[in-house]
């Protein structure tokens, strides 16, 4: 099979990335609604309240982190999944019938985006987490990317089709489409093989909620990268403000606006693809998307006509989605499995719970000086994000001159861990075996490539002397 559709050889999979094709579609299409709801019916065009909606949806994962993340790795995934969408489905229902019986207010449309912003809380980990018990683990960062191309793919189709259909038979109609959707990920979680789903890790000794940020602690690499993914999480993807906002400006309806957001899609189903592509996540890709976000995003800020904004939008989706879903590929296959579900849930939490403090400032920016404005602020967020991608590239190491060309630089991805005091290597699966027959391993840096690092982990005695295994990527420092 195709490398880039590997992950596809699974039956699990398969069924599993269709009913979530199905469902991002209906989701898309709510989270397009309520933007447009918020703005123009509900308030006159306040951007500001549209930034507290989004709060209240992304700040539960953000302050349940810790429960959420030991819910996840504590319980059966699926079961979870199959109670936390059914719940949003019928969120999705309660919302589509107060629009229709006139009962919607503004502080109504608030206790649901909480709501929901919960489920989500629950839902998040256990979805990211569940993407590696459907496949090997070789897969795994493939299977996360073809996961991000259908998340925007049905982002093309979703937010096109709900500004349709506001436009033509009324908003509430949206909201009952999303429900229907969910139909499809509850059967196909019902459809999964649970016989071939991947033997679950366990930790050694009780399991801690407090591990995953120990853990976190201890991997300076996904420190980093957790700063980098906050800044564009908390200022740089507020796209429904600002697609909305610029939609507006260039005297757009909401038909305007969901033909925005699909374009955006077209170019995050590209960077999905492309990511599907490696062999694994590595971060100077996360870096080198990011820059081009900034970049871009600082571009699109000055562009005179709605077309030309569109055609901007396709690479800053583009450069979004190869940040993210690297960000997500190498937290995935570089985290100890026992502890994944935790770590990930830090981590939807660092991403969706710098929401809550980015979406308010950048809709008062919006509603106070402008869309333009408020785009600038997102740009500015990223060039910051890649400086500190890059100066610690620049510091752990990683980054040198090159040996016989003078204006040329290295990246070296294959630098030893430091845990605590100790630095370790991994050879690869050629010299592990010539040492196991006795053989004195030769020092060849080259041979030390980033694939084998972003899925061969270390395993070390946990701190605290608790027993507990952790795993750890012999080229994060």
């Amino acid at each position: 099979m195709n490398a880039m559709f590997r992950s596809f050889a699974s039956f699990n999979y398969r069924v599993w990335f269709i009913g979530a094709l199905v469902s991002n579609v209906g989701q898309w299409m709510q989270a397009t609604a309520i933007s447009w709801v918020v703005l123009t019916g509900l308030t006159n065009n306040d951007a500001g309240a549209m930034g507290v909606t989004m709060a209240l949806q992304f700040a539960p994962p953000l302050l349940l982190v810790s429960v959420t993340g030991w819910v996840a790795d504590r319980f059966d995934r699926r079961r979870l999944l199959l109670l936390t969408q059914t719940m949003l489905g019928v969120f999705a229902l309660a919302i589509g019938v107060l629009i229709f019986t006139e009962v919607m207010n503004l502080w109504i449309m608030y206790g649901f985006a909480l709501a929901l912003g919960v489920v989500a809380a629950f839902d998040n980990p256990a979805r990211q987490a569940f993407v590696s018990d459907l496949v090997a683990r070789e897969n795994a960062s493939n299977a996360v990317a073809l996961n991000a191309a259908s998340f925007n793919g049905a982002r093309m189709i979703g937010p096109a089709v709900a500004g349709v259909v506001i436009v033509a038979i009324g908003t509430g109609w949206v909201f009952v489409a999303n429900a229907a959707t969910f139909i499809a990920m509850i059967a196909a979680l019902m459809l999964i093989r649970t016989h071939e789903l991947m033997p679950r890790a366990k930790a050694t000794g009780a399991a801690r909620l407090a591990d995953g940020f120990r853990y976190v602690a201890r991997r300076p690499d996904l420190v980093v990268t957790f700063a980098m993914v906050f800044l564009i999480g908390a200022f740089g993807m507020n796209f429904p403000i600002f697609a909305s906002t610029m939609a507006l400006e260039f005297g757009r309806e909401a038909d305007g606006f969901g033909l925005l957001s699909s374009i955006l899609a077209i170019g995050s189903v590209a960077g999905a693809l492309m990511a599907a592509r490696r062999d694994a996540a590595r971060i100077r890709v996360l870096i080198g998307g990011t820059l081009l976000f900034a970049v871009t995003a600082g571009v699109s800020a000055f562009m005179p006509s709605y077309w030309l904004y569109a055609v901007t939008l396709m690479v800053t989706g583009f450069s979004v989605v190869t940040m993210m879903t690297t960000a997500n590929g190498y937290v995935q296959t570089t985290t100890d499995p026992a502890l994944r579900g935790r770590v990930l849930a830090l981590y939807m939490a660092i991403l969706m719970g710098g929401t809550p403090i980015g979406a308010p400032i950048i809709g008062w920016v919006a509603a106070q000086f402008g869309p333009r404005v408020a785009i600038g602020v997102g740009a500015v967020a990223a060039f910051i994000a890649f400086a500190i991608g890059a100066v610690w590239m620049s510091v752990s190491g990683r980054v040198r001159r090159h040996e016989s060309r003078r204006f040329a630089l290295t990246i070296d991805e294959t630098r030893p861990l430091s845990i605590l005091t100790t630095s370790v290597r991994i050879p690869p699966p050629a010299t592990a075996a010539a040492v196991a027959a006795g053989a004195q391993a030769p020092h060849e840096p080259e041979q030390f490539s980033d694939e084998v690092a972003a899925t061969t982990p270390i395993r070390v005695p946990a701190s605290g002397g608790q027993g507990a295994a952790s795993a750890r990527p012999r080229h994060a420092s």
